[in-house]
């Protein structure tokens, strides 16, 4: 099995526990991947700081690559890159990606991801949404993405934040073709 190259996006909307828990299990997934890269904005570091009181994102073992690295691997369909997740995604960056708006490395991937026909996962992450938004994702969606809205299921009863987070990073992965164990409604194996 040929190991996968994955690029992940964390944008500055609230839910960093999602960009945690995804870049925790991508590391249990090390045997299948050749390859983790990340961008991070600077909000997403603040509101990751903020909302999670630390800075656990510096001591993965992925390569982080600055907002507006245009020499990324991943800002190229040569890289052969096999899917971004943008996790948690903004109302603004999936607008700017609706739009074909290339301005930093994290719309440049997208674009990338599309134009090569891979996976673009987009988690969602607002609420309510308004109209804007939802033809922005009907635009991405017909376009060949994904949207994965972060609305965590609680049918397995988790019994903490990371749990409750877990139930959508789990989807997420198995959106990218990962075989992760998750809880499956009135799946008794």
């Amino acid at each position: 099995m040929r190991k996968r190259k994955i690029a992940v996006g964390i944008t500055g909307a609230s839910g960093a526990i999602y960009a945690k828990v995804l870049l925790d299990k991508l590391q249990l997934l090390g045997a299948e991947i050749e390859k983790v890269g990340v961008v991070m904005s600077d909000n997403a570091k603040d509101v990751w700081r903020y909302e999670l009181d630390n800075e656990q994102f510096t001591n993965y073992p992925f390569t982080f690559y600055g907002k507006n690295d245009f020499m990324a691997p991943f800002a190229s369909g040569s890289a052969w890159f096999d899917t971004l997740i943008v996790c948690p995604c903004s109302m603004g960056t999936l607008g700017r990606i609706a739009s074909g708006i290339s301005n930093d490395l994290l719309t440049r991937t997208a674009d990338v991801m599309l134009k090569e026909r891979r996976k673009l996962i987009l988690a969602v992450r607002e609420t309510p949404y308004n109209l804007i938004h939802i033809r922005n994702m009907e635009t991405v969606t017909t376009a060949g993405g994904i949207i994965c809205p972060l609305s965590p299921s609680f049918y397995s009863k988790p019994k903490s934040q990371e749990e409750v987070a877990a139930t959508v990073v789990d989807r997420i992965l198995q959106l990218a073709d990962f075989s992760v164990p998750m809880y499956r409604w009135n799946d008794p194996s």
